[in-house]
């Protein structure tokens, strides 16, 4: 290895970690080289030289820690967890959100999370959609709770608000194919339906109000595909207010998606008895409608 590069003698000595890795410790200062801080991965090495590196926890491995934090619990028994999640809260670690998340606080909720896949996860909402979310308690109820949300046996209801005076009928069936955005990877699209790369993906569709501006209505998931009412709703021309992703602005203090996972209903996963959850918007939703010249009804709206 005279004459090396120090990056590449290093990727060869410690196979086991990525090269992006290994530099990013080199630019945390914990590699050094005849006994100073590496800092140019392109320094060569000499026979003879010392080189150490400090292997440091990587931000993946501390990600699945409990982290205690308020969790807004709607319904809770030894099986079945029910929580409004706010709008802001990442439900899974991942790039750039590596603590802090909802799964970080279930893991310090009760014990049992630590020994299931995900801390009992079994759905999800995206960072900015605020709302209701089912998660297992027990290895039963969350084997049960997966089960039923793919037999299409949990209803799913959510409120919107979104650009535009209503066009078309009041009640519309969105029954089209969704994928990756062939044109942007951070998106979703509606695709053709002999795509490959496609899901099915139905929403219903139901107006509860509109004026000039903007309108309000209640969203009923028979499919779970990523940003799926996003999408529909922009398919639609009517983007969500506030989801610039898709074709929406900010409005009205609405600098996130409109978008309020409202209604839960399903049979406990472990006892079978109806369970019915409502969960009123936040306050940043309500507040929107209000300027918007809209109105949210306590009552379930579906």
């Amino acid at each position: 290895m005279h004459g090396w590069r120090a990056d590449r003698a290093i990727a060869l000595l410690i196979p086991e970690f990525s090269r992006s890795y290994l530099q990013q410790l080199m630019a945390d200062g914990a590699v050094s080289l005849r006994g100073l801080p590496l800092r140019k991965p392109a320094s060569r090495l000499q026979a003879g030289d010392l080189l150490t590196v400090e292997l440091r926890p990587t931000p993946q491995a501390q990600a699945f820690v409990a982290q205690p934090m308020s969790l807004a619990v709607v319904f809770e028994d030894d099986h079945l967890l029910v929580i409004d999640k706010p709008a802001g809260l990442v439900v899974h670690p991942a790039a750039g959100h590596w603590s802090g998340t909802l799964l970080n606080g279930l893991l310090a909720h009760h014990a049992a999370a630590a020994s299931l896949p995900r801390a009992g996860i079994v759905h999800r909402l995206d960072k900015d959609t605020s709302g209701l979310m089912l998660v297992g308690k027990s290895r039963q109820a969350m084997e049960a709770l997966v089960r039923a949300i793919a037999a299409r046996e949990v209803q799913r209801d959510y409120l919107a608000l979104a650009h535009g005076a209503w066009r078309g009928p009041s009640v519309q069936e969105v029954d089209q194919t969704i994928g990756r955005d062939p044109h942007n990877r951070l998106r979703m699209a509606v695709l053709r339906p002999d795509s490959t790369s496609g899901k099915t993906a139905r929403t219903t569709v139901s107006l509860l109000e509109t004026q000039a501006q903007a309108s309000l209505v209640a969203c009923k998931l028979h499919t779970g595909r990523t940003h799926q009412i996003r999408v529909h709703m922009a398919w639609l021309a009517h983007p969500l207010v506030g989801d610039s992703l898709y074709g929406g602005r900010p409005q009205w203090g609405m600098a996130r998606q409109a978008l309020h996972a409202h209604r839960l209903r399903l049979a406990h996963p472990v006892s079978g008895a109806p369970l019915d959850f409502v969960r009123p918007p936040p306050p940043d939703l309500i507040a929107a409608l209000a300027q918007s010249g809209l109105h949210y009804n306590t009552e379930p709206l579906i």
